[in-house]
């Protein structure tokens, strides 16, 4: 057996690594099964299989949003070049075979369905000789127990949550009268600060940022992810590994140089808005990227905001307000 998968074995339950070779089982599994299904005899089999298949994107969001980040703190930028751009070969493939799907056109799917298999198989190959045993000896465990919650976020392939690692201590009890923590009332003035109009709780804030309905990310002056607002339903999936991560890693590659020449720009002054609007998804998306100056006119960052406006593109006449509220 493999050195490795039985250092594997012996991991905590829950440990990001292991929790990565239980869906591997699982993805070899859908790939055998993907194997054996004839499309032209048994098309709905194939296709829920199929289906079952593409969720191996949020493995894929995991790497590139958790994993990439803490390698590249510790100084292994190849796998967010490399793997990203394998990552988005498949992505291709993937699309490429539901456009086949949906027209049932079936002798292209029995064309391209092994290269998707074979695509898929060589990169395991890869997280497996290389991508997994590199991070375990990189990475500290005060690195892995940051990750559940990140990864929570974006999910994973099981059908179930994983365990959260580290597991969760139960909450001391504190008897009341030897209860010394300060605390701060939720509205209080004195938990507030002014802004251009207004003051607001950094609660109170933070509740603003959640639920507009746009995704935010805010890139410092140096080129460095600062803020991103965690909202319930985002358009691109983010996660905490991507706080203090250099703007050029969080964008695939073959599109990371438009990022870069719009933050060039922004810093040179001679531009101050860019904007563009992409199908995702079956999706209509306004993505919009603003300079951030301060009073002096000196560049302090660049915000991207993504939006959803399919259902806004449709919009025809005037609704008054609370018109059919009722």
């Amino acid at each position: 057996m493999n050195p490795f998968i039985q250092k594997v074995e012996k991991l905590p339950e829950g440990h990001p690594i292991k929790v990565y070779y239980e869906e591997g089982t699982l993805l070899q599994k859908i790939l055998t099964e993907l194997e054996s299904v004839d499309p032209k005899v048994d098309f709905q089999k194939y296709f829920n299989i199929f289906n079952q298949l593409t969720t191996v994107e949020k493995r894929f969001a995991r790497k590139e949003n958790q994993l990439f980040p803490y390698l590249e703190k510790h100084g292994w930028e190849g796998p967010s070049q490399g793997m990203w751009s394998f990552h988005d070969t498949l992505r291709d493939q993937i699309r490429l075979l539901n456009t086949y799907n949906e027209e049932k056109n079936i002798a292209k799917i029995s064309e391209n369905i092994p290269y998707l298999i074979d695509g898929i198989r060589r990169l395991m190959g890869i997280e497996d000789s290389r991508l997994f045993p590199n991070a375990m000896d990189l990475l500290t465990e005060d690195d892995w127990k940051e990750f559940y919650q990140g990864d929570q976020e974006i999910g994973w392939m099981l059908t179930s949550n994983p365990t959260p690692y580290p597991a969760p201590k139960e909450e001391e009890y504190i008897h009341p009268s030897m209860d010394t923590k300060k605390r701060e009332l939720s509205f209080s003035l004195e938990n507030t600060f002014h802004y251009d109009e207004g003051h607001m709780t950094p609660e109170q804030v933070n509740l603003l940022l959640k639920f507009l309905p746009v995704d935010i990310t805010y890139v410092d002056e140096n080129d460095k992810v600062i803020f991103y607002n965690r909202g319930e339903d985002r358009v691109f999936p983010r996660s905490k590994g991507i706080i203090g991560r250099e703007v050029k890693f969080c964008h695939p590659p073959k599109s990371v140089h438009l990022v870069l020449r719009i933050v060039e720009e922004f810093k040179a002054g001679t531009k101050d808005v860019a904007e563009f609007w992409i199908n995702f998804k079956g999706r209509m998306i306004h993505i919009r990227y603003f300079a951030i100056r301060d009073k002096e006119n000196i560049y302090r960052g660049v915000i991207e905001m993504s939006q959803d406006v399919t259902e806004i593109q449709k919009l025809e006449g005037q609704k008054r307000l609370l018109d059919d509220w009722d």
